[in-house]
């Protein structure tokens, strides 16, 4: 079987527009929560959310061209640009029919629909965009990607909610580990912080009412958290066969070596009690990539600072890791991000990837007092030292949908 390997990396976050930017910010512990300003959420319960500012789809891809496309499909087509860039790839000079494209959405363009569905009721069926359906639909990011780029290899965009990150990267790499290509953009992109979708997340009880302490609102593990915070973004990554990267002389970020999914089968919306899903994907993870507990020296976990939510995953790791579950540090991306929901698996690969370039966790930031049930060692406040060479990444999902990647520092052996 092939070696999969990581090449390249693009990012679009709430903590930046681009992966040194995001992971300068993550580091120092900035939350990239603030006041909703694209929309007036005066009305709302919930007025905060994890926003991308500064984002210019226009110029990034012309007037014509943007206004094609969904916020979430630019956020995923400027992603996929830089990881092409970073991985150096000349495209000319590859068989396109072997690269491939895997991203998906959790919700897809709510935004376009939105806002033609309130040119239907101010202006008449007449006035909607026959664009709509192909703009709303999640799997246009990936076709997109495939479109710009010329890429003829499979292109798809499953949608297991919030774990679709993880889910196109598990899959592109048992794909391109199988031989069948050499090269798939792999990842995740969602821009749904829109008036519909923050109505809904939020008469759901699902998010953090701190509309008066926005930084503080996402607190994942901590006693006091009242709920997730909706953001948006996009994380692409570059997965490459190793003999088709060396051939070409790449730059090797890093290596998946494992990948494992499942279901709860257990509800719509809540995770399972004990995280029975959670674990099993875990434990599939690690015996894909023929490692055990013991040799995991980082989690990145889901954690997206629900009550029922960080018990669970606390409770899977316990039951997977026994005694090493106190010593594995579990760091919670989601505390400075928000939950990206559908961008969410790639872009907190790419985190876990530059915590093993760089040997330092980020912090869980907001942990003020653990929750009782959440005694683990989750980096609290504070970006921490260590020497790792093999991460884990969590990401769950309404539907019981449970994905985890398991990355390695690259090594030529």
């Amino acid at each position: 079987m092939e070696r999969v390997v990581i090449t390249g990396m693009g990012a679009i976050t709430p903590l930046g527009l681009g992966v040194e930017e995001m992971w300068d910010r993550l580091v120092q512990g900035v939350s990239g929560v603030r006041r909703i300003d694209a929309f007036d959420a005066d009305g709302y319960k919930v007025r905060i959310a994890a926003t991308v500012g500064g984002f210019d789809g226009n110029t990034l891809f012309g007037v014509k061209e943007s206004r094609r496309m969904d916020r979430f499909t630019q956020f995923a087509s400027a992603a996929a640009d830089q990881a092409i860039a970073d991985a150096g790839l000349d495209l000319d000079a590859m068989n396109r029919e072997r690269i491939g494209v895997y991203v998906g959405s959790g919700i897809g363009g709510i935004q376009s629909l939105e806002e033609q569905h309130a040119t239907l009721l101010a202006r008449g069926p007449g006035k909607v965009s026959p664009l709509l359906v192909p703009m709303m639909i999640s799997n246009m990011a990936a076709a997109t990607i495939s479109i710009r780029h010329g890429l003829h290899g499979p292109t798809m965009s499953p949608v297991t909610a919030c774990s679709i990150g993880n889910t196109a990267i598990g899959e592109a790499f048992h794909r391109i580990q199988a031989g069948r290509s050499d090269i798939i953009l792999a990842g995740g992109a969602e821009a749904a912080v829109t008036g519909i979708s923050l109505a809904s997340f939020a008469n759901a009880t699902a998010l953090s009412k701190r509309n008066d302490d926005p930084a503080g609102a996402s607190r994942p593990f901590d006693k006091d958290r009242d709920g997730f915070v909706l953001g948006e973004g996009a994380g692409i990554l570059v997965l490459e066969s190793l003999s088709h990267a060396k051939r070409r002389g790449a730059r090797i970020h890093a290596e998946i070596i494992g990948y494992g999914a499942s279901s709860d089968a257990y509800h719509m919306v809540a995770t399972h009690p004990e995280g029975d899903g959670a674990y099993r994907a875990m434990r599939e993870a690690l015996e894909d990539a023929g490692i055990t507990p013991a040799d995991v020296d980082v989690i990145s976990a889901h954690a997206t600072s629900t009550e029922l939510g960080d018990r669970s995953e606390t409770s899977a790791i316990k039951r997977l890791f026994g005694a090493d579950a106190y010593r594995v540090p579990v760091t919670a991306n989601k505390s400075m991000l928000g939950h990206l929901l559908g961008a969410a698996g790639g872009v907190e690969a790419i985190a876990l990837i530059k915590s093993l370039q760089e040997g330092l966790i980020p912090p869980t930031v907001n942990l003020r007092e653990p929750d009782p049930a959440c005694d683990l060692d989750y980096v609290p406040n504070e970006s921490r030292a260590a020497n790792m060479r093999i991460g884990i990444s969590n990401s769950f999902g309404f539907g019981g949908h449970n994905a985890v990647i398991v990355i390695r520092s690259y090594e030529d052996v």
